[in-house]
Formats: C-alpha cells, sequence, structure tokens
C-alpha cells in the first residue's frame, strides 16, 4: 500500500497554516509542522506531527528532511505585524528572509523540489490600479512586504540554480474560521480587523478604532478584500497539486475580488452578534492606501480556485462562532 505523501509546513501552528495542515490532512497528506511556537499555538497542531524548533536552527532543520519523507514544503513561518517591521527591520530580515534561505538550502541538500510560499499582496506596494493583478509593478512601502518580495525573487532563483518548483501565493486580508470550529485565529496583539471588532462587541476590548473616515470610498473609510483562511487553505494544496503535476512556478493573488469598508465590516459583526459596536474615529494611518481588492483570476485559470465565501456575513459569521465560544 502507498504511503501517504509528507508535506513540511513551516509556521503550521500559525493562523492560516494550521488551517492548511488541515486541508492537507483531509486530502490524504501527512502535514509535518516545524514551528518555534514564538507566534503559534501547540493546541493548533491536530492533524500531524509537531517539531518544535527554528528554522534558524540548520541542523534540526535538515533533521526534520531526515527523519520523514519529506516530498514538499508549504512556508508559512514569518513575522508579520506591519508597524513592528517598520520599527525593527533587522528583526523582519533575520526571521523572514535569513531563516527562508536556510530552508531553501535545507531542502535543496533533501532534494526536496516542491515549494509553495505564503506571499501577500504587500509586495505590491501602494496600488496603481484596482483590482490589482500579478503583474503589478511591486514597490513594497514596509519592510515586511519587502521580506516578502526577497524570497518571491529566491525562490525563482533556486529554481533555475537547482530545480526548485514554486508558487507564491500573495493573500490579501486572511479573515474567518475554520467552519467546524476545530482552529480559529488568535494574535497577541490582535491588528485584523474582523476579530478586533468582535472583541469590541464582546466588550473585551473598549472600541474600535477607525483610521479615516475621509477616504475616496463608498463611505469614506477604507476598503479591503476579505478571503476567507480556509479558502487559503485550499489554495495553498491546490498550489501544491499543482506543482507535483508538474505545473509552472508562478505567482497568485488570493482574494474574492470584491472589497469591504470598514464601516461594512462592523455593520456586519453588529448583524451578526446581535451587538453594537463601539467605535472611535482616528485620522488616517501613514501608507493605508484606500482600496486593496485583488484579481483573483489567475488562481482561477490555473489552479481552479474559486473561494466558496464570497459573502461578507458568512466570513464573519465562522469568525464570531470561533471567537464567541472558543475553546482550546
Amino acid at each position: 500500500m502507498a504511503t501517504q505523501p509528507h508535506v513540511l509546513v513551516t509556521g503550521g501552528a500559525g493562523y492560516i497554516g494550521s488551517h492548511a495542515c488541515k486541508a492537507l490532512a483531509g486530502a490524504g497528506f501527512i502535514p509535518v509542522t516545524i514551528d518555534n511556537l514564538d507566534r503559534g499555538h501547540r493546541w493548533a497542531v491536530k492533524y500531524g506531527p509537531l517539531v518544535e524548533a527554528d528554522l534558524a536552527d540548520g541542523d534540526r532543520l535538515s533533521g526534520v528532511f531526515s527523519d520523514y519523507p519529506i516530498e514538499a514544503v508549504i512556508h508559512f513561518a514569518a513575522y508579520t505585524y506591519v508597524r513592528e517591521s517598520i520599527e525593527n527591520p533587522r528583526k523582519y530580515f533575520q526571521n523572514n528572509v535569513t531563516n527562508s534561505l536556510s530552508l531553501f538550502e535545507a531542502m535543496v541538500d533533501a532534494n526536496v523540489r516542491n515549494f509553495v510560499y505564503s506571499s501577500t499582496c504587500a509586495v505590491y506596494g501602494d496600488p496603481e490600479t484596482i483590482p490589482l493583478a500579478e503583474d503589478h509593478p511591486q514597490n513594497p512601502v514596509n519592510p515586511y512586504g519587502e521580506s516578502k518580495r526577497f524570497v518571491e525573487h529566491a525562490a525563482r532563483w533556486f529554481g533555475e540554480a537547482y530545480g526548485i518548483r514554486w508558487a507564491a501565493l500573495r493573500f490579501f486580508n486572511a479573515s474567518g474560521a475554520d467552519p467546524e470550529g476545530e482552529i480559529g485565529e488568535s494574535h497577541d496583539p490582535e491588528t485584523h480587523l474582523i476579530p478586533v471588532v468582535i472583541e469590541a462587541a464582546l466588550e473585551t476590548r473598549p472600541h474600535v478604532k477607525i483610521f479615516g473616515t475621509d477616504y475616496s470610498t463608498r463611505d469614506g473609510t477604507a476598503v479591503r478584500d476579505y478571503v476567507h483562511v480556509a479558502d487559503l487553505a485550499t489554495a495553498h494544496l491546490l498550489a501544491l497539486k499543482h506543482l507535483m503535476d508538474d505545473g509552472a512556478p508562478g505567482a497568485f493573488n488570493l482574494g474574492t475580488g470584491r472589497g469591504h469598508s470598514v464601516r461594512e465590516v462592523i455593520a456586519s459583526v453588529e448583524r451578526i452578534s446581535g451587538l453594537k459596536v463601539a467605535v472611535r474615529e482616528e485620522g488616517r494611518r501613514p501608507g493605508d492606501p484606500p482600496e486593496l481588492i485583488a484579481d483573483p483570476s489567475r488562481a482561477a485559470a490555473i489552479l481552479g480556485w474559486r473561494p466558496q465565501f464570497q459573502d461578507l456575513d458568512k466570513i464573519v459569521q465562522t469568525a464570531w462562532k470561533w471567537h464567541s465560544g472558543k475553546e482550546k
């Protein structure tokens, strides 16, 4: 009987990584999580073994490839706070870039050639056109986006030199929680809008800050493309299968192609929860564009990916279920 293929998932104890592990397990793969648990959670690793280690530990990393018959890598491990990256860029380039190069070296040494990278729309910087397509100019405006862009470029060159087959998935605003309630979002500090609004509804934070009410949008607040975490997990699975079937390397935007404003998100949480959300209006934050909306047509055409959660209320419903009654 054929053995189940093993996939190394870096950062598999994190928000998106844990959902990807569930999708992998459901598709017959064995996800092997490597995570230092600095920002991940032991309780989120439910679908395969956990190796508690840092990617900076080259010997331990090489040992994972020796201990398990790894056939592919899905790389989530990264720091992701924009403001923190501006205040401490050395931390971000060390973790997001240097550690990724260590991962590439271990892959080459172990003759593992399939690499799916969890990237971000932050590689584009300020949008020149909406919706954003993959050929939009890349001009990151913070060290976080710059670090992600570097790893995308490194993947390309490792592909040219060593035969790494790669896919870079540039997701927009990850949101929601596992529809079955097994896993969900838990950050400290929490910066994602939907859980922040839910916390305000539950009165575990005093209010939601709206940064900017004078944008040239339909209600004056910033508009973003909210894509459900389960849909992101499915996209990583489809990208992996694409590479394992000798599909061409490339980058793919992951979003719904629809935008929702800050006020619309607040209204959705109020509808779903039946609770009132306290709001405090403040000035714009530097670097926040009015709109960020994906053009996901390439992922649809090549990967066959189409998000199942298109409705904002349905996304918020899964998040509300998790945050209002989660068990960990």
